[in-house]
């Protein structure tokens, strides 16, 4: 079975402030397959979570459009989005709840296997960089 990680991160400047996000695809080598990095004007550092993990699903899908053999790892920085995609803590805001649904719908109709883990920074350094160089940090 064919395994990918998505490495994620969303960053904002002043949390709210300008904000930022980055994104890695690697095959089961590390190779990278996708990358992404954008302002996004301004935001919470969760929110650019949210937003980073959406636009790297929505990538995968359009990467591997049929994910039936494939297990996806979602690699985030984030604890806390961790644990809320994980519905292991309750979101409190109730403006991140459409993102929490998209994420969920994306999960549900094309990655069946993806697996939502927290990595520290030192792990998600290349996506890290990036996002940092978007905000000059």
């Amino acid at each position: 079975m064919k395994r990918v990680e998505i490495f994620t991160r969303g960053l904002s400047k002043g949390n709210p402030g300008p904000a930022a996000i980055a994104a890695h695809i690697t095959d089961e080598t590390g190779a990278v397959m996708y990358e992404l990095s954008e302002a996004i004007g301004n935001a919470t550092d969760t929110y650019a979570e949210y937003f980073a993990v959406i636009k790297a699903l929505q990538a995968a899908q359009e990467l591997f459009p049929d994910q039936s053999d494939i297990i996806v790892e979602l690699r985030l920085t984030d604890q806390s989005v961790k644990m809320q995609l994980n519905n292991e803590e309750v979101i409190t805001n109730p403006g991140l709840v459409p993102f929490f649904i998209e994420i969920h719908n994306l999960r549900v109709a094309h990655f069946p296997r993806l697996i939502i883990t927290h990595v520290r920074r030192k792990r998600n350094v290349a996506v890290d960089h990036l996002v940092n160089t978007l905000l000059d940090v």
